[in-house]
């Protein structure tokens, strides 16, 4: 019952018929319980994705949305195939705040046309003062019940009490039904009725590969949630096999497809469910609303849905992120901003993400660029010993090169790699520079402790690189 106001405020989002976000939260609902790798966990129709299709719903149609969603389903089998589930361990925590707080906004700001008439001017008078009344009095009930009880869903009992004072009062106020009708049956079998072209694959390419990347990275990003909660193990390959079945036949199925969603799930793990079932009897019951109940439904008040919307974008949002503006590095701080401010305004949540975790990939590199060191001496024989600390990697060889001093150095060098690593191919060109420059003034280098991952790469390497390994058997350096 909970889902059923999320799926058509989504729906809406969109730009699309209620149906479409309803049949999509059943098939993803039912799919995902069945086949999924996290039982308890509940998937529909969201804003995330919804965010993602409004563009392409509203310049080419629902067929060509349907065409998007069966090959982002296809995308995500393969990702799960792949094994690409681990991939999520790449996502900072900045990038996800960002993410989760871009969202946020974007669904909040969706809700301000609701305040607006036909022609997209703002409301006047006593039609917003009724409307503004029943979206706060939605928002206080869902706020405040819970703090009272938990045993009814603080959403539902919100909206049957607006739909009660709707009804006694006989407002005059917009209800689902003059939007759009949700009667229906069983989701039609419907094959996107789209040009089989390569102009086709054009358009709806850029947008399935972003429904596939955020409905993974929003489910990956539950199951970890879950996970925590439940103190178990979820299978993040097989729940994105399960997302991309629960995707392509949503779109045969005439949905919009979804995902994962964060606060169903909660609802549904701090009621305490812990099995397949719970999954599988709300998708079912759904599919009964649909089917029985749509009346019912169609009666509903806009304004109690936005007011529900409203307050789901305010528990989206992650203001514990808020906080962490002074105590987090700055490059974090940035990183959240901007990747917030790139999927509020470009409304592209997986390329927020890319670019996050770009940025984020080339601050690491620049701070550990900046942690290389030497201690030197020199011992009783007159060889000159470099004790290296840090990674040797591209980021790190300009500083890692200013360490040497070869014109004054003696006729013996040893650079000792026990708290250091040799990391990638720059390193080895650095190291094969270095010991160059000690060989034209008739100097020898020796390098000691090395990893066997060292080892191996400079082995690999021999034909470009001639250095000495001291051998060291009575020593052990960890791989990994």
């Amino acid at each position: 019952m909970a889902l059923i106001p999320e799926a058509v405020a989504f729906a809406l989002i969109a730009g699309l018929s209620p149906l479409t976000g309803l049949y999509a939260a059943f098939m993803m609902g039912l799919v995902t319980s069945i086949l999924g790798g996290r039982p308890g966990m509940i998937s529909g129709a969201t804003g995330a994705i919804a965010v993602v299709i409004v563009t392409l719903a509203a310049t080419h149609g629902v067929e060509y949305v349907f065409a998007a969603v069966v090959l982002a389903g296809i995308i995500q089998i393969a990702a799960g195939a792949l094994k690409l589930g681990k991939l999520m361990r790449l996502v900072p925590h900045p990038v996800i705040f960002g993410f989760v707080n871009g969202l946020a906004i974007i669904i909040f700001m969706s809700q301000l046309d609701q305040f607006k008439g036909g022609d997209g001017t703002w409301l006047t008078g006593m039609t917003l003062y009724v409307l503004l009344g029943l979206v706060l009095l939605t928002m206080l009930i869902i706020w405040g019940l819970p703090k009272l009880t938990k045993a009814v869903p603080a959403s539902l009992t919100a909206i049957l009490v607006v739909f009660g004072l709707v009804s006694l009062l006989n407002l005059d106020t917009k209800t689902v039904g003059d939007i759009a009708s949700i009667q229906g049956g069983f989701p039609p079998f419907h094959l996107p009725s789209v040009p089989l072209t390569l102009e086709t694959l054009q358009i709806i390419f850029p947008y399935a590969a972003i429904v596939a990347g955020v409905g993974l990275i929003e489910s990956l990003l539950t199951l970890n949630i879950i996970d925590e909660i439940t103190e178990t193990r979820g299978r993040g390959n097989k729940e994105a096999v399960a997302q991309g079945i629960a995707n392509m036949l949503s779109g045969v199925f005439s949905g919009m497809g979804g995902c994962a969603m964060i606060g169903q799930s909660l609802i549904n793990i701090s009621s305490g469910a812990r099995a397949r079932l719970s999954g599988i009897v709300a998708a079912v019951m759904l599919l009964v609303f649909i089917m029985f109940g749509s009346s019912l439904i169609e009666q509903v008040p806009m304004a109690a849905l936005t007011g529900l919307m409203i307050m789901v974008s305010i528990g989206t949002f992650e203001w514990a992120s808020l906080r962490t503006f002074t105590k987090m590095p700055k490059s974090d701080v940035f990183l959240m901003v901007l990747v917030t401010l790139i999927t509020a305004f470009l409304h592209n949540l997986a390329l927020a993400v890319l670019i996050g975790v770009i940025l984020a990939a080339l601050f690491f590199s620049w701070d550990n660029a900046k942690r290389i060191r030497a201690r030197k001496n020199v011992d009783a024989n007159g060889v000159k010993h470099y004790e290296m600390f840090g990674p040797l990697f591209f980021g790190s060889i300009a500083a890692f090169n200013e360490k040497f001093d070869v014109l004054n150095d003696p006729k013996e060098v040893i650079i000792d790699f026990q708290e250091s690593r040799v990391v990638d191919m720059s390193a080895i060109e650095a190291l094969n520079k270095l010991t160059e420059r000690y060989h034209k003034v008739g100097k020898k280098v020796h390098l000691k402790h090395l990893s066997p991952d060292c080892k191996k790469l400079l082995a690999n390497a021999d034909e470009i690189i001639d250095v000495n390994v001291i051998e060291d058997p009575t020593y052990k350096l960890v791989v990994d």
